[in-house]
């Protein structure tokens, strides 16, 4: 001190003048050095960061504005003022030397040079585009708030009552100095204007007002308050929300993690060339080791690490990390000066002898401290939560462009959902943790400091409470590991529920034909049982761990305070005073929130190592190799193959071998022969899909590309033809024309604007192939693989296609084409034929050439002539029999087409139907189903699966229906249950979008679930809740009690009855809470119970419009999702929104019974507040629902993507969809921002309103010092400083509880959408057991349409069919054949009309008593997982041996009875476990064992093959020969037997009559079918 005395030849510090004085003040000294100090060496310490932050910046210029003037010209002035007083104090030095002093000459300096480095830091940030800098604010703030005190020293000695004699020259130079300095401060409290230009960077429409707003603007988030007061007064859509900064875009974040990880990536393949001297193989098996992270390549010895994007993360974001590093340590210091200034104000209180200005000075410093802990949490909280969303970008980038190169071998080990869940899950896990990661190190930090503290108050009493703290962990993780198994065991129910409820709705139509639904929702109901019985558990665990958490900071302070006064003694007495005990309670406070955060942590810490173990394996899989097809334009062919040999998976035997091919330019080569032997597999080795064993392929130009199952985008089929191309007007019209295209874009409701579903939902499978075609077409390439694009169009459309577009004389006649088809018809027109045959070219040369070697095409021939359908071209199939014969001879043709014919039927050898491999069902089904179908088989898209396996089975069959694929979407059209065109906008979407409700959530809506979980159980829970609390704060005031009683210090009964009471409260906190929790989880159980129940029985009894109208994904997510919100998420949430409820009314208690006057400020205080609350979680709201609206795209296009990466490969288009993607995902995140800054923007309010509660618990405190107990200061303080906690948590409990209400709201809406008719109408008399007797039907007149508004489909039916006829029903698509069947099931219900079935009307008896007397064996046979047994009798209505009975006359006796579990064989997932065929005989079975008097056949064998439909065709025939059967036609051989046909048109009847009689009237519509089948 007496250096720096000397310095300044004056006092440096004197307490008498300062601490101990009534008004405080500093001495000159002070002034000019230290105040003068701090803030230069603030600017100069932070001096290497400001430079960072402008060379950083891009090239940007701001403009000269007034404000940067004035900013210049005043720091400016500032420079000259300090250089006009040093020159004053170095003249007077000159002249006197002992007038100045060393501070007159060195402080000038100083504030010259500090001053002169800020005013160039601002002139580069202007240069620079740095608009605001928070480095010059703060020194500008410390500069002028140090400059005060010296300010009103110089004021107090001019004009006070004790004049100082001071020079006139440094008064008036610091008179004008100060007003200057805040005017300079003052201005720099404002942002600089928008830069002209930026350099690097997007300019959006919108951008973010976080760049232009000041440094102060972007501490307390006042930039977003536009925002937040636009979500309040109305509901936020995207066009509101502004452009994404360009700091957390795709292209800028992805391409510098990129070159971290492919260097990584690049370091991996070194090392293995260091270890094995070769560079890793193309092709690996990987294999993951189970005691480590390596990856073992089947092949290897030795496993070699695979490289980790942890490093990657780490260099890309590492800068960040350390911000957010240094801003948690600089919080967690902060909050443990909060409990020294509480101590310091409970001195103050009970010292009457220090001066009052100490105790304000304490309120306003505890002020500061919250405000800077505020401002610094809520900085580290932004910066984590930003670097997790970049983060969480990254890597959804990342997976995308490792989907569009992973090879086809490593594809197969993920489905398309596990890879989908590395963006959705994983990458999100790693968002989730970045908040959270700091706490790694930050709780063992707070926790050290904490004890610290605690050890300078109550001594080694403080190890006593923390022991047990210690001890209650190991507690905590037996019930979190118990809870974690129980989850287990509720998912698995779960997903048991929802895997039947998927199948359910998935088959509801046959369950309603059936009359099945009692059985099932018997069954789900089954499984929720078994499923709350393990939620109650769980209730139970978590009723428990309630209980420990709110013991255990009560039981650690109890101890505590025990250990310390029963350990004192006479010498050392231990007396629990005020300050001692509620400084002890804060840090105890402090204490608690990292130990209860570290078992959160551990849990999140190890889901994201599994999620980085998981991402790891993806990612280092192997890429299809780039180098496998060569592009070398000095080739002479287009398209050349040498000894090719190509596989699919390196450890099975090359698929195929021995290529070798030359396609000369221009050409047309049709790449023929049987199913499985190649021509898929030839494709994808020329487009380098297969990996290379050897040989060499070259392609010359561009590519196009039509898959085998067409691949549609979910866009317009504008867009699909483009495929990002520019529109070329004719072009697009001479493809449209060419692919027959222009009937449909007529038919379809927005033409060629019409948006297509997902995988082209709401095309048929032609129309599919066509816009492929035609996107293929438009590309207008050099060289087009076509894989069999005819197969999925009529006959008459394939000719018109193969004519104007694949042909000689088509669009693509110039072009190179290589055509893969069963279509021999082509053939002729074909420059050369390739037929494969067993992964080897067995053939190649022209048509007529082909046909004279007799060789493997003329086998090919044989059996496509053997297994032609009906509808095929009949003369051309005559053309190519003739040829046949002029080749090998009549004779020889017909013993060769037998033979074949014999091969290709023989059946399996356990005499059951051969099973179809997926090519065949994939060809058998080729794309008939309607988008009305629910019940679709599902196939994979590629050939792979069989060709892997080696199904060579050598089969060629292709049926067709009569209702061609093509004809399919006139159903669609047609007012089918799916909405038809009539009610579509011009764009006509499919399917509605799903409404989302806005606004708040109606009360009606709380008002259900209160119903449902009961209004007493929660009026009791809620009081439960508040005992618990009035037990928390009854025994924080009887502690104030207890160290206010001085005179009873020594007294050991008083102190044990203080200690008892106080002990016992506790306990009764303790006990109510954990009553509270067993009656809360209770009762929300049974109202989750009740609601799934009513949700069950609801939707069954839906009617059919309703499962046609709505995606099944809609459903099913009330069921999962929706009811996991009710099963999990609610008891959480509002358990949270009770307690913290309570709480808050708990704190406010305390503190007004501590200081009353605290009302006054509680008051207007909650209104700010409550208007917060408010505004926030209206935005919040808002905001949420639109980053889940623009969650959903990025997951669609990633499904899209990978389904159809090799379309996308193929064109070239991988860089388009890789900016489409991330264009979506900074769409996302561009939602998601704002959400986050809400968060941030809410929290520092709530913190300075939490702040002015603190703020004035401790100035009424300090107020009424002179009557105010000690002890309830301590109390009263103590409370408030953890109120900015609760009001936080207050807020984000009741907007979860608002968010998450959503799903009862759901619930709700399908608990109450109107059913169809009931199942059994007891209002009635209900027809007798045995009815109907003789079967006879009658149509009355009869008019349906599917629903009210809509046309209608059939127009006054009259017919009387008598029991025991066979009606066959036939008639164009659209005709109203299957409506005829839906309507006397009463799936439709009548218009006008009615129908009788033995004299009982139909719409007179109940649902069930109706469906359950009709037999039906629908068009898809649909199979439910479960056993055989179920699948034929789910009642048990029969005994084993009707269900054998019926199983040996549908002909599975023999199949069942060599299945090791007979009938209790398991059926998979939709009967995938059997082939077609026996699927369909199973229904077969079921209709034998109901064997009712009347049986509808709905094109019951249009999807099997010939020797199946003839099974079933005769069992119909000989066990319902004495039934009334309607048949709807498919193949008219089958009904010519029939009694009468019924020709349906338009709605009507059109003849019915015996079919030899409309045979015989060639004018008849059923002569001209029969025609045209070739029956006559």
């Amino acid at each position: 001190m007496s250096g720096l005395g000397g310095y300044c030849h004056s006092e440096f510090w004197n307490t008498n003048l300062t601490w101990d004085a009534d008004v405080p003040d500093f001495t000159p000294c002070f002034e000019r050095t230290v105040l003068v100090w701090v803030p230069c060496g603030f600017l100069w310490l932070f001096s290497p960061v400001e430079t960072l932050m402008v060379l950083r910046s891009n090239d940007r210029f701001i403009p000269w504005t007034v404000l940067n003037i004035c900013k210049y010209l005043f720091a400016s002035v500032l420079l000259i003022l300090q250089l006009g007083g040093l020159i004053y104090a170095v003249t007077q030095h000159s002249s006197d030397p002992d007038s100045i002093r060393s501070v007159d000459i060195y402080t000038p300096v100083i504030l010259f040079v500090s001053i002169a480095l800020a005013l160039v830091f601002m002139l580069f940030e202007k240069r620079r585009g740095i608009r605001t800098s928070g480095v010059i604010w703060v020194f500008w703030t410390l500069l002028a708030f140090c400059g005060i005190a010296e300010f009103r020293t110089r004021i107090m000695n001019a004009t006070g009552d004790e004049r100082v004699d001071q020079d006139t020259t440094p008064f008036v130079l610091y008179m004008i100095y100060f007003p200057v300095l805040f005017a300079e401060w003052l201005l720099n409290c404002f942002a600089d204007a928008p830069a002209q230009y930026v350099e690097d960077e997007i300019k959006g429409d919108k951008p973010s007002p976080k760049a232009s707003s000041s440094f102060i603007s972007n501490i307390t988030f006042a930039w977003f308050e536009p925002m937040a007061f636009r979500g309040w007064r109305h509901s936020l859509q995207r066009d509101d929300l502004w452009d994404l900064n360009p700091a957390d875009r795709c292209s800028k974040i992805v391409p510098v993690f990129n070159s971290h990880w492919y260097k990584l990536l690049e370091k991996s393949r070194r090392e293995f060339w260091d270890q094995f001297g070769r560079a890793p193989p193309r092709v690996q098996k990987v294999e993951f080791t189970k005691t480590t992270d390596d990856v073992a390549f089947s092949g290897q010895k030795r496993a070699y690490k695979r490289a980790s994007i942890l490093p990657a993360l780490i260099k890309t974001f590492g800068g960040s990390f350390l911000l957010g590093v240094l801003l948690k340590f600089i919080n967690d210091t902060l909050q443990f000066i909060n409990p020294q200034i509480l101590s310091k104000i409970i001195s103050f209180v009970s010292d009457p002898s220090q001066p009052s200005w100490h105790g304000y000075f304490y309120a306003v410093l505890m002020v500061c401290v919250n405000m800077l802990m505020s401002a610094v949490l809520n900085q580290y909280f932004l910066v984590m939560m930003t670097l997790g969303m970049r983060v969480r970008t990254t890597l959804i980038a990342a997976v995308y462009r490792k989907a569009l190169v992973i090879s086809n071998l490593a594809r197969r080990e993920s489905t398309v959902g596990e890879i989908v869940n590395l963006m959705a899950v994983d990458a999100q896990r790693f968002m989730d943790l970045a908040s959270y990661i700091c706490l790694l190190w930050s709780a063992p930090y707070q926790i050290i400091l904490a004890v610290y503290f605690l050890y300078q108050e109550l001594g080694p009493s403080v190890f006593a409470g923390l022991a047990v703290m210690i001890l209650l962990m190991p507690v905590n993780g037996f019930i979190a590991n118990a809870t974690k198994k129980l989850q287990l065991q509720q998912m698995k129910y779960k997903d048991q529920r929802v895997k039947l409820m998927n199948e359910i709705l998935s088959g509801i139509k046959v369950l309603k034909l059936y009359a099945w639904e009692p059985s099932f929702e018997e069954q789900v109901l089954g499984i929720r049982q078994q499923e709350i019985r393990v939620l109650r558990k769980t209730a139970y665990l978590n009723a428990g761990t309630s209980f420990i958490w709110t013991c255990a900071p009560f039981v650690v302070t109890l101890i505590t305070f025990a250990v310390y006064v029963l350990t004192g003694n006479d010498v050392d007495p231990h007396y629990l005073t005020p300050d001692k005990a509620f400084v002890s309670l804060s840090l105890f406070n402090l204490l608690r929130m990292p130990l209860s955060f570290l078992p959160m942590l551990i849990v999140f810490t190890v889901q994201a190592n599994v999620s980085l173990t998981r991402m790891n394996k993806y990612l280092n899989s192997d890429d299809l190799d780039d180098q496998a097809v060569s592009h070398d334009t000095t080739e002479s062919d287009p398209v050349v193959v040498e000894n090719g040999t190509f596989t699919w998976d390196p450890e099975s035997t090359p698929y195929l071998q021995d290529i070798n091919m030359r396609v000369k330019e221009g050409s047309l080569v049709a790449v023929v022969g049987t199913v499985g032997s190649g021509k898929s597999s030839l494709l994808s080795a020329l487009l380098g899909e297969m990996e290379k064993v050897g040989g060499r392929v070259n392609t010359k130009g561009n590519v196009a590309y039509v898959a085998q199952e067409a691949w549609i985008q979910n866009a317009t089929l504008k867009d699909n033809i483009l495929f990002g191309r520019t529109l070329d007007e004719d072009l697009y019209n001479r493809c449209v024309d060419a692919c027959a295209l222009r009937s449909d874009f007529d038919m379809l409701p927005g033409g060629d604007k019409t948006e297509i579903g997902e995988k082209g939902i709401n095309l048929s499978g032609g129309q599919k192939q066509r816009v492929a075609l035609a996107r293929a077409v438009y590309s207008n390439s050099d060289i087009y693989f076509l894989d069999d694009p005819l197969s999925a169009v009529d006959s008459h459309v394939g000719k018109h296609i193969f004519e104007n577009v694949i042909g000689p004389e088509g669009m693509l006649s110039k072009k190179t084409r290589i055509l893969v088809t069963h279509g021999i018809t082509y053939l002729p027109y074909t420059d050369t034929i390739t037929v494969l045959k067993e992964g080897r070219v067995s053939e190649t040369g022209p048509y007529k050439q082909l046909m004279d070697n007799k060789g493997a095409f003329s086998e090919f021939l044989l059996q496509y002539l053997t297994e032609a359908g009906e509808d095929e071209d009949v003369e051309e199939l005559d053309e190519i029999k003739h040829q046949l014969e002029e080749t090998m001879g009549r004779q020889e043709l017909q013993r060769q087409m037998s033979r074949v014919k014999r091969e290709s039927e023989c059946p399996s050898e356990d005499g059951s139907i051969p099973e179809l491999k997926s090519d065949e069902v994939t060809e058998l089904l080729g794309s008939r189903h309607s988008i009305t179908s629910v019940h679709t088989i599902q196939v994979k898209s590629s050939r792979s699966a069989s060709v892997i396996s080696g199904e060579r089975n050598g089969s060629l069959r292709r049926r067709k229906s009569s209702q061609t694929k093509d004809e399919a979407v006139q159903q669609t059209l047609q007012p089918q249950p799916v909405a038809p065109a009539t009610e579509q906008k011009a764009g006509a979407k499919l399917i509605e979008v799903e409404k989302s409700e806005t606004g708040k959530v109606q009360l009606a809506v709380y008002w259900y679930y209160m119903k449902s979980v009961g209004v007493f159980l929660t009026m009791l829970t809620f009081m439960l809740y508040v005992a618990a609390q009035a037990c928390s704060v009854g025994s924080n005031i009887w502690l104030s009690n207890w160290t206010e009683d001085v005179e009873h210090f020594n007294d050991t009964h008083t102190r044990n009855v203080y200690l008892g009471v106080y002990g016992a409260l506790g306990f009764g906190q303790a006990v109510f809470s954990v009553l509270a929790a067993f009656s809360l989880y209770t009762c929300l159980l049974i109202g989750a119970q009740i609601m799934h129940s009513d949700l069950m029985h609801n939707v069954i009894r839906l009617p059919m419009s309703f499962f046609d109208t709505t995606p099944l994904g809609r459903t099913i997510n009330r069921f999962s999702k929706d009811v996991d919100v009710l099963d999990n998420t609610m008891p959480m949430v509002i358990r949270g929104f009770i307690m913290t409820f309570v709480v808050v009314l708990g704190t406010f208690f305390a503190i007004i019974y501590a200081t009353p006057i605290f009302l006054a400020v509680v008051i207007p205080l909650l209104g700010v507040y409550y208007f917060m609350q408010l505004v926030y979680v209206s935005t919040s709201r808002q905001l949420k629902r639109l980053e889940s609206v623009s969650r959903s795209p990025i997951y669609s296009h990633f499904s899209e993507t990978i389904t159809g990466s090799m379309t996308i490969r193929a064109y070239g288009k991988v860089q388009d969809f890789v900016l489409q993607s991330e264009a979506k995902v900074d769409d996302n995140q561009a939602c998601y921002y704002p959400s986050m800054i809400a968060n941030r923007w809410l929290s520092f309010r709530l913190d300075m309103i939490g702040t002015c509660i603190t703020f004035f618990a401790s100035l009424f405190a300090v107020l009424a010092r002179d009557s105010i107990d000690v002890g309830l200061v301590g109390m009263s303080v103590s409370y408030a400083m953890q109120v900015t906690q609760t009001l936080n948590w207050l807020v984000r409990m009741t907007s979860d509880v608002e968010t998450n209400i959503v799903a009862v709201e759901r619930i709700k809406e399908y608990s109450e959408t109107p059913q169809e008719a009931v199942w059994v109408d007891e209002s009635r008399p209900r027809p007798p057991p045995e009815w109907p007797q003789s079967g006879r039907v009658q149509f009355n007149n009869y008019q349906t349409r599917y629903r009210p508004g809509l046309e209608l489909v059939l127009k006054g039916i009259d017919a009387d069919i008598a029991g025991g006829e066979k009606i066959g029903i036939v008639g164009r698509t659209g005709a109203g054949k299957s409506s005829l069947t839906l309507a006397l099931f009463r799936i439709i219900e009548a218009a006008a009309g009615d129908i009788t079935l033995d004299g009982i009307r139909i719409s007179d008896i109940g649902l069930h008593d109706l469906r359950s007397k009709i037999t039906i064996i629908p068009q898809d046979p649909v199979l439910f997982s479960g056993t055989l047994r179920q699948n034929l009798d789910p009642f048990d209505q029969y005994s084993d041996d009707q269900v054998w009975a019926a199983l040996e006359h549908s002909h599975l006796k023999t199949f069942v009875k060599g299945l090791a579990a007979g009938l209790q064989h398991e059926i998979s997932e939709g009967g995938g476990n059997l082939s077609v065929g026996q699927r369909q005989l199973i229904c077969l079975g079921r209709a034998l064992l109901r064997k009712t008097k009347i049986l509808v056949l709905d094109e019951a064998t249009a999807a099997v093959d010939l020797e199946t439909d003839d099974l079933i065709q005769a069992t119909i025939r000989s066990e319902f020969a004495d039934c009334t059967v309607l048949t709807i036609a498919h193949r008219l051989n089958t009904i010519m037997d029939s009694t009468r046909v019924m020709v349906l048109d338009a709605g009507r009847i059109k003849e019915m009559a015996p079919p030899s009689q409309l045979l015989a009237d060639k004018s008849s519509a059923f002569y001209s079918m029969a025609k045209d089948a070739g029956l006559v």
